[in-house]
C-alpha cells in the first residue's frame, strides 16, 4: 500500500513553532503545503507554518490523492507494477507533506492550537485512508498483480512490493462486503478519537503532576546538576526562594528515584508516576477499555480471533505463540536475577541499618548503591564526561569511522523549536546524504520518550532521479541552566545512540521505492539498527574519543571505563523483567476475545499474578501511560520486538567483536544488507546475508549477563519466529 498509509500515522519511529491561528492572515498568503518547499534539501519551512494551514492542506492532500487514485482506477491500461504501485506509492505528495509535519510536531512540540486542530485533522485522515484502503477498482488492479506475480518476472524488491500492497489491504479490508465495510471504516474512526484522547490525557497528566520541595534537607543525596534543574523549575513556575520543583519527566524522576536519600520523596515520586493518568479528569481506563473492545471488533470483523494474531501475522514472528516463546525463555533467568539483586539490596539496608523491606520505590536508590559498593562506579561521576554535546561527537565519530559520513550543522536551516539542530549529512565522496535534526531537551509541549522520525522520506525515480531524506531525533534530556550544563546518564547516552542508529537506518537507505525506504521494515526488524549502534557507546575505543570532562576537557580514565565494563550487567533482572513484562503484558491485552467489563488495573494484576511478576518490579509501562500500545496501532501486540530484535542485535555486534567494532568489511555489509536495503527483502534474510547465518538467541542472555559463565551455550529456541 501507500507509504503514507501503511506507516505515517503509526509513526513513532518516529509543534508549530510560536504558530499562530489567524485564519484571516492565512486566506492572504500561500499555504507553504500546497507548493514545493523552497528551503534547502526541502526542510519543511516551520517558520512560514501556522495552524491555520494544517486542515485545509489535509483536505487538498486528500482530494489530490483520491484523483490519483482515480487515475489508477480508471486506467483503460492493464496493471503493471508501474501503472499502479509505483503510481500509488508517489499519489499523495501534499498529504505526505502536511501529515509528516503535523503528526510529528503534534508529538514533540505540541500546543492547545494543535490539539484542537488534531480533533478534526485524526478523523478526516482516518477516513481517506480507509477509502483508499477499501476501493475496490484499486483492490481489483492490486489482486491482479498479486495473482500473476510468479510469472511477472519482478525483481525482488517489486515482488515484496506487490505482496505487501494486496496483504496490506486484505489486512485493511477490502475483502469484506459492504457492510462490514462500512462497520470497519467506523472501528477505524473510533480508535483515532481514542488514540487522540489517550495521548492528550497522558500529556496533560504528566505536566500537571509535580512535587513541590521546600526543605533542603530533603533534597540529600541528589547530585547537583538535578537540584539545579529542580531549582530552576521552581522559578519559571514563580515559586521564588527556597523551593525545587520536581515533575514525572524523566530527567527529573529518574535521578530523584536513584539517588535521593528521602525515603518518602522516593515513594511519592514512584506512586506519581505508576498512577499517571489512572484517576481524575485525565483518567485513560476508560480510555483502555473502549480502545481494546475497539480492537476485538475489528480483529473479528477481518477473521482474527483475537487482535495480537492480526497484529502479529504480518511481521518476522508470524504469530503470537513465538513472540511469547522467547519472552518466556527470558523471563525466568531475569526474575531468578531479580531475586538476586533484591537480595543484595536488602543485606545493604540491614547493614546501613535501615529496619525497611525493599519496596519499588527503594530498587533504584539500592541498586545504585549496591553497583557503587560492588564496582566503586559512581554514575555522577561517569555523567561529568557526558556531556549532550560531547555524546552528540560521539555519535557523528561512530557514523563516520563505520561508514564514512560526515555531519556539518546548517545554523540557517528551518528548525521547528530554537533548541533543534540541523546538519547536512554527506558520504565520504561529498555527496548530500540527508539532513539529520537533533531536539534533545525536555519540554512541556513534548511527550515523554525518545524516538525517530522523518519530514521526508527517500526514493529513486524510474528516470534516476534521487530524493533523500530529512531525518530527525526526539529525546527529553536533562535541560541546561544556568548553573548546570546537560550531563547525560549511562541509560540516556545509550538512548542517543539508539535514536541515532534509527536515524541512520532512514538516512543511509538505497531502497528504491517509498514504501521501503529506511525505517519502513517488520515492527519486530525495526530495532535492529538503533539497538545494535547502543553497543559503541560504552565500547573504550570510542569512549576515548568523545567522552571528556566537561570542566576540564580531560579524557575518560581507563580505571573509569574499566568500571564500566565491569558494571555493565549490573541490575539487569530488573532492566529484563519490566521490559519483558511489559512485552507480555501488551500480548495479553491483544490476546483477550470478550472485552466485556474491563477492569485496566485488575487486568494488569493478574497478569502479573499468572507470570509470577517480583513486587519489587513493576511493568516498565502501566496500560494508563502505555504510550506504545495505546496511544496508537504502531506497537500494539509489538512491545516484544525490543527483545525480538535485541536477538538480532546482540548476535550482531558479537561479530563486530570478533572482527574490530570498526572492522571496514563487516560495516560496509552492515550498511549494505541492512541500513541501506530497507524493507527491500525478507528481513530474516537480510540478516543471513549480513551475518552469514541465523541468529543465535544465546547472544542475548550473554549480553545481559543472564546466563552463568560456566554454562554459555544452554539450549534457547530460535526467534526466527519460523
Amino acid at each position: 500500500m501507500n507509504r503514507l498509509l501503511t506507516t505515517l500515522a503509526s509513526a513513532a519511529i518516529v509543534a508549530g513553532c510560536a504558530l499562530t491561528s489567524n485564519h484571516a492572515m492565512a486566506q492572504q498568503r500561500q499555504n507553504p503545503f500546497l507548493v514545493k518547499y523552497d528551503t534547502p534539501y526541502q526542510i519543511p519551512p516551520f517558520d512560514r507554518i501556522t495552524v491555520a494551514d494544517y486542515l485545509p492542506a489535509l483536505k487538498a492532500g486528500i482530494a489530490e490523492q483520491q484523483k490519483a487514485v482515480d487515475a489508477i482506477v480508471n486506467n483503460p491500461e492493464a496493471p503493471t507494477f508501474s501503472n499502479t504501485i509505483v503510481a500509488l506509492d508517489h499519489s499523495g505528495p501534499i498529504l505526505e507533506k502536511v501529515c509528516m509535519v503535523f503528526f510529528n510536531l503534534d508529538e514533540s512540540n505540541s500546543t492547545p492550537e494543535m490539539t484542537a486542530v488534531g480533533e478534526e485533522f485524526y478523523p478526516l485522515y482516518s477516513a481517506h485512508t480507509d477509502e483508499i484502503s477499501m476501493n475496490p477498482g484499486l483492490f481489483r488492479r492490486i489482486k491482479t498483480l498479486y495473482d500473476n506475480r510468479t510469472s511477472a518476472g519482478y525483481t525482488r524488491p517489486q515482488m515484496l512490493a506487490v505482496e505487501k500492497a494486496y496483504k496490506d489491504m486484505v489486512r485493511s479490508g477490502a475483502l469484506l462486503d459492504a457492510e462490514k465495510q462500512e462497520q470497519l471504516k467506523a472501528i477505524n474512526t473510533t480508535l483515532a478519537d481514542l488514540y487522540l484522547k489517550f495521548n492528550k490525557n497522558l500529556l496533560s497528566a504528566t505536566n500537571e503532576f509535580s512535587i513541590v520541595v521546600d526543605d533542603s534537607k530533603e533534597l540529600a543525596g541528589l547530585p547537583a546538576t538535578s537540584v539545579a534543574v529542580a531549582k530552576s523549575e521552581a522559578e519559571k513556575r514563580g515559586l521564588g526562594e527556597g523551593k525545587w520543583v520536581f515533575t514525572l519527566h524523566a530527567p527529573s524522576r529518574l535521578p530523584l528515584l536513584q539517588y535521593a536519600d528521602s525515603r518518602s520523596l522516593r515513594e511519592k515520586m514512584y506512586k506519581g508516576y505508576t498512577t499517571l493518568a489512572s484517576s481524575g479528569k485525565y483518567n485513560n481506563y476508560p480510555v483502555i477499555a473502549e480502545i481494546v473492545k475497539a480492537r476485538t471488533r475489528k480483529a473479528n470483523l477481518l477473521g482474527y480471533k483475537n487482535y495480537a494474531d492480526y497484529m502479529t501475522e504480518n511481521v518476522m514472528a508470524k504469530n503470537v505463540k513465538n513472540a511469547e516463546d522467547l519472552l518466556m525463555q527470558i523471563w525466568k533467568p531475569a526474575t531468578s536475577r531479580v531475586a538476586e539483586e533484591v537480595a543484595e539490596m536488602q543485606a545493604l539496608a540491614n547493614k546501613e541499618g535501615h529496619q525497611i523491606t525493599i519496596e519499588p520505590w527503594d530498587y533504584y536508590y539500592y541498586a545504585e548503591k549496591v553497583r557503587k559498593a560492588k564496582y566503586a562506579l559512581d554514575e555522577d561521576e561517569v555523567r561529568q564526561y557526558f556531556h549532550v554535546d560531547s555524546v552528540r561527537k560521539g555519535i557523528f565519530t561512530m557514523a563516520n569511522r563505520l561508514y564514512g559520513v560526515t555531519f556539518t550543522e546548517m545554523p540557517d536551516a528551518p528548525k521547528y523549536d530554537p533548541e533543534v539542530t540541523v546538519y547536512d549529512v554527506r558520504d565520504a565522496d561529498n555527496n548530500h546524504v540527508a539532513v539529520f535534526m537533533t531536539d534533545y531537551f525536555t519540554r512541556s509541549s513534548k511527550r515523554q520518550g525518545a524516538w525517530m522520525s522523518e519530514f521526508k522520506g527517500s526514493w529513486v525515480g524510474d528516470n534516476g532521479e534521487v530524493e533523500r531524506p530529512v531525518i530527525f531525533n526526539v529525546c527529553n534530556f536533562t535541560h541546561p541552566t544556568g548553573d548546570s550544563p546537560s550531563l547525560l546518564t549511562i541509560d540516556e547516552v545509550e538512548t542517543m545512540f539508539h535514536e541515532f542508529g534509527h536515524g541512520l537506518h532512514g538516512m543511509l537507505s538505497r531502497a528504491k521505492y517509498k514504501s521501503q525506504a529506511g525505517t519502513n521494515v517488520d515492527r519486530d526488524f525495526v530495532e535492529l539498527p538503533s539497538q545494535i549502534h547502543e553497543h559503541w557507546a560504552m565500547e573504550p575505543e570510542l569512549l576515548r574519543q568523545f567522552a571528556r570532562n566537561y570542566k576540564t576537557g580531560e579524557v575518560i580514565p581507563d580505571a573509569l571505563i574499566e568500571k564500566l565494563q565491569k558494571a555493565s550487567t549490573h541490575n539487569q533482572g530488573f532492566t529484563t523483567t519490566e521490559l519483558a513484562g511489559a512485552a507480555l503484558l501488551d500480548l495479553e491485552w491483544g490476546k483477550l476475545t470478550s472485552a466485556d467489563d474491563i477492569d485496566v488495573e485488575g487486568f494488569e494484576k493478574a497478569v502479573a499474578a499468572k507470570l509470577g511478576m517480583p513486587r519489587e518490579v513493576q511493568y516498565r509501562y502501566r496500560s494508563p501511560y502505555f504510550k506504545h500500545v495505546f496511544g496508537s496501532d504502531g506497537y500494539a501486540s509489538g512491545y516484544y520486538t525490543y527483545l525480538w530484535a535485541e536477538v538480532l542485535d546482540t548476535d550482531g555486534f558479537e561479530l563486530f567483536k570478533e572482527r574490530g567494532i570498526f572492522d571496514p568489511a563487516t560495516a560496509k555489509a552492515f550498511r549494505e544488507n541492512v541500513l541501506e536495503m530497507g524493507g527491500s527483502e525478507d528481513p530474516m534474510q537480510l540478516y543471513i546475508n549480513f551475518r552469514g547465518r541465523k541468529p543465535d538467541a544465546n547472544a542475548l542472555l550473554r549480553n545481559r549477563g543472564l546466563i552463568p559463565e560456566d554454562n554459555k551455550n544452554i539450549p534457547v529456541k530460535s526467534a526466527e519466529g519460523k
